[in-house]
């Protein structure tokens, strides 16, 4: 078996136009197993981070947002990826909420992709892993220490534990 990669990820909301949304980016590199799929922000590990300084860099550096501009960033767990193709990954989960005016983030030049806020009652509508839905069921009723291991062949979901 390979390596465990390890990395972040963290759904930041904020209210737009009155509704709850999170901070989404739509992924385009060509060659990122995520293309054309949507996804919160986060990334790898840089050598020596713990995770919680692993998502404040990736925030920083994908949003332009900084610890001071967010609240109650808080760990939900972990979430264990095994796929035939792409490998072992765990993954750090956070949720945060953006306090400044959503609207200044979206002009963050981000070499990811577009940086987008989506309502969060209708995220799981977005091309996303399917995967990241149930992982969503959890966050939607506020559970922490999350503990999910998904099992993929390909890009199909096969086993939940």
């Amino acid at each position: 078996m390979s390596d465990v990669v390890p990395t972040t990820l963290c759904y930041i909301k904020a209210k737009v136009n009155n509704e709850d949304c999170y901070l989404m980016i739509h992924k385009m590199r060509k060659n990122d197993p995520n293309k054309d799929k949507y996804l919160g922000i986060g990334g790898h590990f840089m050598e020596g981070e713990t995770p919680d300084e692993c998502i404040l860099r990736e925030i920083e550096e994908e949003t332009g947002i900084t610890i001071d501009q967010m609240t109650d960033l808080n760990y939900r767990g972990i979430i264990h990826f095994i796929s035939d193709e792409y490998g072992a990954e765990d993954m750090y989960l956070y949720t945060s909420t953006y306090m400044e005016d959503p609207s200044k983030v979206l002009s963050h030049k981000c070499i990811e992709g577009e940086l987008i806020w989506y309502p969060i009652a209708k995220v799981k509508n977005l091309p996303i892993w399917e995967g990241d839905k149930i992982m969503f069921d959890y966050l939607f009723q506020e559970k922490q220490n999350i503990a999910l291991t998904l099992v993929y062949r390909g890009s199909e979901l096969i086993e939940v534990r």
